[in-house]
């Protein structure tokens, strides 16, 4: 299994506070760094405030070297598809081709309201999601010196340069994700290179990969390009009064933790609860770290149970 950090900056964090995260997920040897793409807590106050994801990523391109960078999910209401591929390309460059891209319909009204964003329903979003999924990966792969031009419901673009190019050929990998039955397969199918299922019970999120692993066969592609992967919340600790202090700092009952998330408990409860997830074919686990202060869960993660997870 791979491993990756997750952050949830809207609920309260500075550029300052995911750098941190950044570097010491890079040293300790996580794959990646990922952060959401809100603009509104969930929960509590958020102070002091959002900070916008591509913004982010954009210094943290600069301020590390190694480790991939992403969103787990931007939202294709928050961006017009074009400069959204103009800003994705330009991080890939900023971190010598080391950026992914989440990519979803968009689901929270609040923070959309807050802002000024239109919310359409549903049935749109999605719409809005498969052209940006088009737009995006065709302005990347379109020969240069050509131009790149897109005719849909929402979006018609005519005679684009299609520049910048990213750093990654053909582009940066696309991770998309959900529980939706039909059209998140398929699109999945046809853009995707990883797929996620976050916060999740077990067979939900097997049922959910055989459709993907269905649709990827269907679309000619085969059974091992897409890695499928799952987002859990952590609270580690080596022993219950640990978890218990890690579960008191993010708001949470361990008891309630424990029931929802295998990244919950002991390293050798965290080993022995991923194996079944493994087994339906978890190959990467984003790991939602919701105290930012804590660097030493990360260390904990690293030394005990990464390891044994390799």
């Amino acid at each position: 299994m791979e491993f990756r950090v997750f952050v949830e900056p809207q609920q309260g964090a500075r550029y300052s506070d995911q750098l941190a995260v950044a570097r010491a997920a890079e040293q300790l040897g996580f794959a990646a760094f990922f952060r959401s793409d809100h603009y509104v807590a969930m929960s509590g106050d958020g102070l002091p405030g959002p900070t916008d994801s591509w913004v982010t990523l954009g210094a943290l391109a600069r301020e590390t070297s190694s480790i991939r960078l992403g969103t787990l999910v931007s939202s294709a209401t928050f961006r017009y598809p074009g400069p959204l591929a103009i800003a994705v390309a330009q991080v890939d460059e900023m971190s010598g081709g080391r950026v992914e891209l989440g990519l979803g319909s968009g689901w929270f009204e609040k923070e959309h309201r807050a802002y000024g964003i239109p919310f359409p329903p549903l049935r749109e979003r999605f719409d809005r999601l498969a052209e940006q999924l088009a737009i995006v990966t065709g302005l990347w792969t379109a020969e240069p010196g050509t131009t790149f031009d897109h005719t849909g419901k929402y979006y018609t673009i005519a005679g684009s340069p299609a520049l910048p190019k990213p750093v990654q050929r053909p582009h940066p990998p696309i991770v998309i994700g959900g529980l939706g039955a039909n059209r998140t397969p398929r699109l999945a199918a046809q853009y995707a290179a990883e797929f996620n299922v976050p916060f999740q019970p077990l067979d939900a999120v097997a049922t959910q990969f055989g459709r993907v692993a269905e649709a990827v066969v269907a679309a000619g592609r085969p059974a091992d390009s897409i890695v499928y992967s799952c987002a859990f919340v952590v609270c580690a600790g080596r022993d219950d009064a640990e978890i218990a202090r890690r579960a008191a700092a993010i708001g949470r009952d361990v008891d309630e933790l424990r029931s929802n998330s295998p990244l919950v408990g002991t390293p050798g409860e965290i080993v022995e609860k991923l194996a079944p997830w493994r087994d339906i074919g978890v190959r990467r686990v984003y790991t939602q770290l919701l105290d930012l202060s804590d660097l030493e869960h990360l260390e904990l993660l690293a030394g005990e149970v990464i390891p044994q997870l390799r």
